[in-house]
């Protein structure tokens, strides 16, 4: 059934008659779709329409249980490739703009790892559950978005793991999920520390190319340590924050993790912190600042330790360090205004040189950037402060679970379908197959490490490299100038053959009232016109029929006589931009797409705002 908090949400926002027009039913599953040219309907939702996206926002639940089980999902943009990738949210409140503003964080952080996929994000709507209906919720789940397979690859995110992947690819398939179990050929992202490593290769290499910010006057007087007097203060000692010390401690041994926080308060020494203590602690119980302090007490050793306590986990922000490592699931953690209830406001934090963001910190919701820019004019302006934005750095995880798409997994490791869905005979016929499988895992955690390394130093070369160039810009500006520059590149590499649809087609014996007919049954205003072995006469327009209905013409007048023979075509080869140009430079509104004399499909204005970034491409071609 649908989740009660969900159904109050549809009512509240959409009119009946809209759910009652838009509503798709597949038996038990339900389905109510949004296109990227629902701009009002869209809006309803909380959901802005921009130059990116969203191409698609689905409203899902399934009848056939008694369960509740519902959520959305949000495809983005697929101008870097198709499927979107992005991760599974489960929480309460889960919201299509929540949503929305995830799958935007994808489509950019895809596009700064330069990898083929676009940006997508899914959330189901859920209360606190047992673990068995949570499972039970996750597997009917997967059945919902299995019918967008073509164009959606789930993760794990706030209230998933791996162990639900493993769920849907028990249902979907091997390949229609990421982030699986070794034993599925997979790479655990949070058990390897994907992200936090993306965010310790950041730092090594700001490290180097930091100085070349000294050419701007906030950074005049930048000073670089050397690795053993580096520290570091991670706010979020979680998945991320307990990774990045721990790989830290591996990549630089001489820096000093000397503050840390989680939600029970933070810990925080000048010396340093037993950060593999704390990794081991945090990986048995999941909170460790209180425990620590506590065993601290305990030991009697408290008198002699420099090791500071506070309740407040906010507070961490107040201490100094080189480097900032922002991890807790917070986006808002800086601000200039108390009214916004930043984590910490600007007059109140410590000195820092850099932030390395580990936490999800984008929106694409204009009074976010505008908080967004407020903050960075006074952080990194004013203050000289660094902002490394998350989705530069902390795209280990998307890297990883690509890999898992990108090396393909052999037909013979594919599970059979007839077993789909039968856990117990999955998992038999995964245990036959283990090496083979696991060994895929290994290759695949091999490319992921190796390309981790490559795109995120590539990144802060990028970064430093056009703040260096321009003092005005700011880092979320130039963050946003990267990632969309690769999928203007990516959309400009596309063609007509890529975006083309189906062209209707009618046989040039035929009748002017057929074409007619034709026109309607295909809801098309072309036609092409065709020789009885299919070779392209000439086109027929809509203006064509009424003009010649105009002149008075019979209905059985034969199309040859009014068929348009100079045909304005497209190669299946021209860009997209060039498709614009033709279709602007003749004043026409669709063509179709000729190979030889055989019409493949065709391209039109409506199809080009809806599967290409005419916008975001024409601006980009230009600069």
């Amino acid at each position: 059934m649908i989740p009660k908090r969900m159904q109050s949400f549809l009512k509240e926002r959409l009119p009946e008659q809209t759910i009652e027009n838009r509503l798709i039913e597949d038996g038990g599953m339900r389905f109510i779709e949004f296109s990227s040219l629902d701009v009002d309907r869209l809006a309803r939702l909380d959901i802005e329409v921009d130059a990116l996206g969203p191409r698609l926002v689905v409203c899902m639940w399934d009848e056939a249980t008694d369960l509740e089980v519902g959520g959305y999902l949000v495809v983005d943009n697929l101008a870097m490739g198709r499927p979107s990738m992005g991760g599974i949210r489960m929480l309460p409140d889960v919201t299509p703009a929540a949503i929305h503003n995830l799958a935007r964080g994808m489509t950019l952080k895809n596009a700064a790892a330069n990898l083929p996929y676009g940006g997508g994000k899914s959330g189901i709507v859920a209360n606190r559950l047992s673990s068995a209906e949570h499972t039970d919720v996750v597997c009917a789940f997967a059945r919902l978005i299995y019918r967008y397979c073509d164009i959606y690859l789930p993760g794990p995110d706030v209230g998933t793991n791996d162990a639900d992947m493993k769920t849907i690819a028990i249902e979907n398939g091997l390949d229609n999920a990421l982030s699986k179990p070794v034993e599925m050929g997979g790479n655990r992202i949070d058990e390897l520390g994907a992200a936090a490593g993306g965010c310790i290769i950041a730092l090594q290499a700001l490290l180097e190319e930091m100085p070349r910010l000294r050419a701007i006057p906030q950074f005049a007087n930048l000073q670089i340590p050397v690795p053993e007097d580096l520290t570091l203060l991670i706010q979020g000692f979680g998945a991320v924050g307990a990774h990045a010390a721990r790989i830290l401690k591996e990549r630089l041994p001489g820096a000093r993790v000397i503050g840390v926080s989680d939600y029970l308060g933070y810990l925080y020494d000048e010396d340093g912190l037993p950060t593999e203590q704390l990794f081991e602690m945090w990986q048995k119980h999941g909170l460790v600042t209180r425990r620590y302090y506590d065993e601290l007490m305990d030991s009697g050793r408290h008198d002699r330790s420099p090791v500071k306590y506070s309740t407040d986990p906010d507070d961490l922000l107040r201490e100094s360090a080189f480097c900032l490592i922002p991890a807790a699931p917070i986006a808002h953690y800086l601000d200039t205004d108390p009214a916004t209830n930043p984590c910490m406001t600007v007059e109140r934090m410590g000195r820092w040189a850099v932030s390395i963001e580990g936490a999800n910190t984008y929106s694409p919701l204009a009074e976010r950037k505008a908080a967004r820019a407020r903050m960075e004019r006074a952080v990194y302006r004013q203050r000289g402060v660094l902002i490394a934005t998350d989705y530069l750095v902390n795209s280990g995880g998307v890297i990883f679970a690509a890999q898992e798409h990108l090396i393909k997994t052999p037909h013979q490791l594919r599970i059979p379908e007839e077993i789909l869905g039968n856990r117990k005979a999955v998992d038999g016929w995964l245990s036959d197959h283990a090496r083979e499988l696991s060994r895929l895992a290994g290759q695949r955690l091999s490319a992921a490490e190796a390309y981790r390394e490559e795109v995120i130093r590539r990144n802060m070369v990028e970064l430093i490299d056009l703040l260096a160039a321009d003092a005005d810009l700011l880092p979320w500006e130039v963050a946003e100038k990267i990632s969309v520059r690769r999928i203007a590149a990516s959309e400009s590499d596309r063609t007509a053959a890529d975006i083309m649809a189906p062209m209707p087609s009618i046989e040039i014996e035929h009748t002017v009232q057929q074409a007619a007919a034709r026109m309607i049954e295909s809801a098309s205003s072309i036609l092409a016109v065709v020789s009885l072995e299919g070779a392209l006469e000439g086109v027929l327009t809509r203006w064509d029929i009424t003009r010649a209905t105009a002149l008075g013409s019979p209905d059985d007048q034969p199309l040859e006589e009014i068929v348009t023979r100079q045909v304005i075509a497209a190669d299946p080869d021209d860009t997209i931009l060039e498709c614009v140009r033709k279709l602007e430079h003749y004043e026409i509104s669709a063509m179709p797409v000729v190979e030889g004399n055989a019409v493949l499909g065709m391209v039109t204005t409506d199809l080009l705002s809806r599967r290409s970034l005419l916008r975001l491409l024409q601006s980009q071609s230009y600069e």
